[in-house]
């Protein structure tokens, strides 16, 4: 059993002490001296570089490695990359009980027991699932650095059900990025700053940036990361990952902190897309704790990889929502290219397959989210340990302000307070902007652009080239698709596109409600012709 002062483990202590100093602590080192340490490290476990759950899965079937050989070379990575090294702070906290999980699996399989696909893989989830272990979840926020769940989150049950090694948590915009409009996405006052493994001083988007590092610069074999607007699939652009947003249903929010029950999931950011099928499937199952979850009894599938085909794309009609184009020039060349690739592997490409309504539902989906999150945030408080002090959203805005110098150093709490001035969930100004939300997103959004072009798929960029990483102004966000998708809780899959000044671009595939059979053989597809993921490099910057 690993305990805080194994080589792979991270004290408790010590986080808390980095946290105190925010930032400051990642960005004192010189980024010169960062690029050389990074140079000198990278070769650590080179085996475990880009490797697949299907290799880690024969390499133990032959008796080449163990779940815990697996687990230690990991966690030695996490420790020349993450905490030193290029130092990109991915990792919040690590599972003191990963490796007598990992010796647990390999007993297993040893008994002639192999659980799936996961058995023995190790996994690291974002620090806003529930785990009931001696790990936190504490959204990134010293207010919950005590937070010890009481019950597993669905998701983390359904992994540790599946054999997985929950290795450890992972870094993220601090509460989920929904605490300022002036925020940096990756930074958190428990957690501190999150670089992105391409090029240092750029942003890793947010808010499961730590998810989406620490799978680029394989630190894990897979993660978790959650979304209400992007923030899965960006982080997962962000770091040439394939990131899966799933139908609103299929994953259950259960055990997760709370932004908006109307848009809030969790989904699978991984290297390929036969990874991230591989974990959706597991992810997916009706739970009595969320009831929207009973869809996915008859729409959900436990194998998403029978869906994968490299010719899935022949005969297929993609819409090009032109208007998410004109942001960034590399980026259109590459989605330029990435058009062109599509139509050589056989799809009929419509262009352009604009979303009538975009852009005409941001406010109202604003009220949505600010009137969900007081509800939800209030209501886990409430059912949170006694450990936890702060027991309502005007708890956590009077305790941010008593610790203003770690948890406001760069940004304030605006979100947070317009939250605590709305009302209830049966106010008629939530009620109707709702109902106008689903409307403009599904109705005369995405599902009238779909059927007016007889669509199978939408495509658009998810972003582009990240920007650099600006503490005093907040992100710079310029373009890319995720809202409609969001709003309307319908599955979108973003998949690596190539490289642009050495940042990745992802390309987004996105359809109508479950149909993410549909978009994991495209997005299948398209890798398979593209093989456009590169591992990164830990360069100091972009010059």
């Amino acid at each position: 059993m690993a305990n805080e002062n194994d080589a792979g483990g991270v004290n408790r202590r010590h986080f808390l002490e980095l946290a105190a100093l925010g930032s400051a602590v990642v960005l004192a080192k010189p980024l010169s001296a960062v690029a050389q340490a990074a140079s000198t490290s990278v070769s650590i476990k080179p085996e475990l570089e880009e490797i697949t759950i299907g290799e880690l899965q024969d390499g133990m079937k032959s008796g080449r490695w163990t779940a815990r050989s697996i687990a230690e070379g990991y966690l030695s990575r996490i420790d020349a990359l993450d905490k030193r090294g290029p130092a990109i702070n991915a990792i919040i906290e690590i599972n003191p009980d990963a490796l007598a999980i990992a010796d647990a699996m390999d007993n297993e399989r040893k008994a002639g027991h192999v659980r799936g696909p996961l058995h023995g893989i190790p996994v690291v989830i974002k620090d806003n699932i529930d785990t009931a272990d001696k790990m936190k979840t504490s959204a990134g926020s010293l207010a919950l650095a005590e937070n010890a769940a009481a019950r597993d989150a669905f998701v983390a049950s359904r992994l540790r059900e599946a054999g997985a090694v929950i290795l450890g948590k992972t870094n993220l915009s601090e509460w989920a990025n929904f605490r300022s409009t002036h925020s940096t996405s990756g930074w958190s006052g428990r957690g501190g700053l999150t670089l992105n493994p391409y090029v240092l001083n750029r942003n890793a988007c947010g808010s499961s940036s730590g998810t989406g590092s620490a799978i680029a610069a394989n630190l894990a074999a897979i993660g978790v990361g959650t979304e209400t607007d992007g923030s899965v699939v960006c982080p997962s652009s962000a770091s040439g990952l394939v990131g899966i947003k799933p139908t609103l249903g299929l994953i259950s929010r259960a055990g997760i902190i709370p932004i908006a029950h109307s848009q809030d999931t969790s989904g699978p950011m991984a290297r390929t897309v036969r990874d991230a099928a591989i974990l959706l499937g597991i992810l997916t199952g009706a739970d009595e704790r969320d009831p929207i979850t009973v869809s996915s009894r008859t729409k959900g599938h436990s194998d998403y990889t029978r869906f994968l085909d490299a010719e899935g794309l022949k005969g297929a009609r993609i819409g090009v929502a032109r208007q998410y184009f004109g942001f960034n020039d590399a980026t259109d060349k590459l989605m330029k290219d990435a058009i062109a690739l599509i139509k050589s592997l056989g799809a009929t490409i419509v262009d352009p397959a604009n979303i009538a309504t975009n852009g005409k539902f941001d406010a109202t989906e604003n009220d949505v989210l600010q009137f969900e999150f007081k509800a939800g945030i209030n209501k886990y408080l409430a059912n949170a340990p006694s450990s936890v002090k702060s027991r309502t959203l005007a708890d956590l805005i009077k305790f941010n302000e008593e610790h203003r110098a770690e948890e406001m150093p760069y940004f304030g709490q605006e979100i947070f307070e317009q939250s605590e001035k709305r009302g209830p969930l049966t106010e008629k100004k939530y009620l109707e902007a709702l109902a106008k939300n689903h409307r403009m997103s599904r109705t005369e959004g995405i599902d009238a652009t779909m059927t007016k072009h007889k669509l199978d798929a939408i495509i658009a960029p998810t972003g582009g080239p990240v920007w650099t990483t600006d503490l005093v102004n907040g992100d710079h966000f310029t373009g890319g698709y995720s809202t409609a998708s969001a709003v309307a809780g319908y599955p979108h899959i973003t998949v690596p596109a190539g490289l642009a000044f050495g940042l990745p671009v992802g390309l987004s595939f996105f359809g109508g409600a479950w149909s993410e059979p549909a978009l994991i053989k495209y997005a299948y597809a398209f890798e398979q012709g593209s093989k456009a993921r590169q591992r990164p490099k830990f360069l100091a910057t972009t010059g």
